[in-house]
């Protein structure tokens, strides 16, 4: 396995693996799929806005995950703090691709600067949370039922990893 940035080759991958999130998984809160134009869009607007996008790809399989992270809010005074997403095909979950595409976020955060990373996981995702804290990220938060997917309300467990200590910039 390998994890290099993605490339225009790898859109059609990413598109099934969300998509997959989308229909089978509270892992996404959106309920509409989308198509290859949209993930292109989407991988345009993180180059540009300096943002990874990460594949694990093998010779025989193509995509078998992808990661990324962007600005958490809006505002400046946000800056130094991204919010990240995961995803992994549904036949290689549990093989440590998500880990392996963690650690890599990590140290591309921690070389852009970044603080904090935050992760915002539905809290009934045990296997992603205690993921995040053998990684050292803390749960910092609950919120209950803001959410809905599946015909069910859902919570989400916020979870941060301060990336370094310097003082703000």
């Amino acid at each position: 396995m390998e994890i290099r940035d993605a490339v225009e080759r790898d859109i059609a991958g990413i598109t099934a693996i969300y998509n997959d999130a989308v229909a089978h998984t509270t892992a996404t809160w959106n309920a509409t799929q989308v198509d290859a134009a949209n993930r292109l869009s989407w991988l345009t607007d993180r180059r540009r806005a300096g943002y990874p996008v990460l594949v694990a790809v093998d010779a025989s399989s193509g995509v078998l995950g992808y990661a990324s992270f962007g600005d958490w809010r809006a505002f400046e005074g946000y800056r130094h703090t991204v919010e990240h997403s995961v995803y992994v095909r549904a036949d290689q979950r549990g093989a440590g691709i998500g880990c392996a595409l963690m650690l890599a976020l990590i140290g591309r955060a921690r070389r852009l600067g970044k603080h904090v990373m935050v992760g915002a996981l539905e809290s009934g995702n045990l296997a992603s949370i205690r993921l995040h804290e053998k990684l050292g990220f803390e749960q910092v938060g609950h919120l209950k039922q803001v959410g809905t997917k599946f015909g069910k309300w859902l919570d989400l467990t916020l979870l941060q990893l301060t990336l370094d200590r310097p003082d703000p910039g």
